[in-house]
């Protein structure tokens, strides 16, 4: 009996590396919704742009979508150079931001 599972490489066209940073925590979204668009993207990017309507983790589309976390960094990254979902910052980009920091502990320590 044949797979009905496809390759991950097959889905990413042999990319293994995105063009952004992605990390597990990283948080994606759709900015501007195109149907249209949305109906000419291949099943698996489809999927990941219908699901990233509502702004969620990187490790959460992996998860809800069943596809490893390698293809779906290569696929939101195809999807961000097209402009069709916006790639949140980290905390890891804000490493120097003293400021932002200190206002993350202070909502950590619920003041």
């Amino acid at each position: 009996m044949r797979s009905t599972r496809v390759r991950p490489y097959a889905i990413t066209r042999g990319r293994t590396r995105p063009r952004h940073l992605l990390l597990v925590e990283t948080l994606v979204s759709v900015p501007t919704y195109d149907p249209q668009a949305s109906a000419q993207l291949m099943p698996e990017a489809q999927a990941l742009y219908e699901r990233a309507r509502q702004r969620t983790s990187v490790a959460e589309l992996s998860a809800h979508l069943d596809i490893p976390l390698g293809v779906i960094r290569v696929l939101l990254s195809d999807l961000a150079a097209q402009e069709m979902v916006f790639i949140h910052p980290t905390g890891f980009e804000y490493e120097y931001d003293a400021h932002l920091l200190e206002r993350i502990l202070d909502g950590l320590k619920g003041v």
